[in-house]
């Protein structure tokens, strides 16, 4: 398992740290409910009142179920997530959490991880976590593979396609490296035109703030090399889409509560960890509405079969040791990887919806039932009582509304603004007539 590199973040004066590292102006963000980040670029000269008082946003402006007649939004730094923009260090990006009439919302995605977080520290755990990016490099156009020469069938660790994206990933890790991330791998994925970059794990928090930056970060950078990166879940029907695979493991102090070195089933996880995984199968529809948020998920979820010749996504909701063809895989002692979510998924709502679905496993004693050694691919049409995973946003969208668990702990405050945003995406898809339609029934 890899070490351990938790850091306690401290606060620090933004002013200060401007005129010592020659930041002239600040990128104040937070990410809504759609994940998308929304900033205002503060010159240094304004960010300390900025960092006592916060940056005013509209919140109708962004993906919020607020008015124009509600009051500012308020952005309030978090300064200990300072990071200097590695391929333009004059500007410092920050996390933020929001407040409206000085109180944290509910709506905030960020927030809504705090108090998750809260809640495990209330049963004496951290939560640690790492994600794998998943993600195409494209033309600027989106409508084609980046490089032309990336074709082959089985381009999985291709080394030659890896390198003719040398300059890119290179850049992007030089810079993970530089903000003490420890990445450690960098490859070419299962699909065309697909990369993963891997850092080490972290607590929740960290874990989902480094994850906000690295989208934005590698969207920047392949932009500056006339390239256009993408985490949309299937961008092509005959490729594998991309994932974002979540590791999770608990901890009191330095013991990892997860593990069992005598585990009857020899997966190496302890009661714990068995029913932390058996919230996540418990609640695993209603999860899809944060981890599968987008029409286009379920087009990985349920895919037919790829060039490659799998599409190394889970569609039932099972669990297994070191077996890929699971939505819940125990690779090693103490931790398991959540292979469910994908490229499109709020950072913050896909760590806060796993925390509250593994610890309603945690509070109610789920018992994840018996690990599955079988290929789900080949032979899970033999396991009839399997539960499959929505066909659709709208499908997974009503399991989260009626989700009484998830609901009670990330709240209403959260869920049904939500809620609105989705089916908001549903009925506008459900509008957009298809040139497959056409075709199909023109003459029907």
């Amino acid at each position: 398992m890899v070490q351990d590199v938790t850091k306690e973040r401290t606060p620090v004066d933004l002013a200060a740290e401007a005129e010592k590292r020659g930041i002239n102006y600040f990128l104040i963000s937070y990410t809504d409910l759609s994940g998308a980040q929304r900033a205002k670029l503060v010159p240094a000269s304004a960010i300390r009142g900025m960092q006592e008082k916060g940056a005013g946003f509209a919140g109708f402006a962004a993906a919020f179920q607020l008015s124009p007649a509600d009051p500012d939004l308020v952005a309030m730094p978090d300064s200990s997530t300072l990071i200097q923009l590695p391929w333009k260090p004059e500007v410092g990006w920050l996390a933020s959490d929001l407040k409206m009439h000085g109180q944290l919302i509910e709506q905030g995605p960020r927030n809504t991880l705090r108090r998750m977080i809260a809640r495990a520290a209330k049963m004496g755990l951290t939560v640690k976590t790492g994600v794998e990016c998943e993600f195409f490099l494209l033309t600027p156009d989106g409508q084609a593979i980046g490089d032309p020469h990336d074709n082959a069938p089985k381009s999985c660790y291709d080394a030659s396609a890896l390198m003719r994206r040398y300059d890119v990933i290179t850049e992007i890790c030089d810079a993970m490296l530089h903000l003490g991330w420890e990445p450690y791998q960098n490859d070419h994925e299962d699909a065309n035109g697909q990369f993963e970059m891997n850092w080490i794990f972290d607590e929740a928090l960290v874990t989902a703030d480094r994850h906000v930056f690295f989208k934005f970060m590698a969207r920047s950078i392949a932009e500056k090399h006339g390239l256009r990166a993408t985490f949309m879940p299937k961008p092509f029907m005959n490729l594998t889409g991309s994932g974002c695979h979540a590791h999770i493991s608990l901890w009191k102090g330095d013991t990892n509560v997860c593990q069992a070195d005598d585990d009857p089933q020899g997966l190496g996880l302890s009661a714990e960890g068995y029913h932390f995984v058996g919230g996540l199968i418990e609640n695993a529809d209603a999860l899809c509405a944060f981890l599968n948020p987008v029409v286009n998920s379920y087009k990985r979820i349920n895919a037919p079969r790829t060039v490659s010749g799998a599409t190394w996504s889970p569609n039932s909701v099972t669990y297994a040791g070191d077996n890929r063809t699971h939505m819940i895989r125990v690779p090693g002692k103490g931790r398991f990887e959540m292979r469910l979510p994908d490229g499109a998924a709020n950072p913050y709502l896909l760590q806060a919806s796993l925390l509250a679905a593994g610890l309603d496993g945690l509070e109610r004693r789920l018992d994840p039932g018996k690990p599955l050694d079988i290929n789900m691919y080949t032979e899970g049409h033999t396991i009839r009582d399997a539960k499959k995973l929505p066909l659709n946003l709208l499908d997974a969208v009503r399991a989260l509304d009626t989700c009484k668990a998830i609901r009670g702990l990330l709240g209403d405050g959260l869920v049904d603004p939500y809620i609105h945003l989705k089916m908001s995406e549903w009925n506008a898809y459900c509008s957009h007539l298809s040139e497959w339609e056409r075709q199909v029934t023109l003459d029907c």
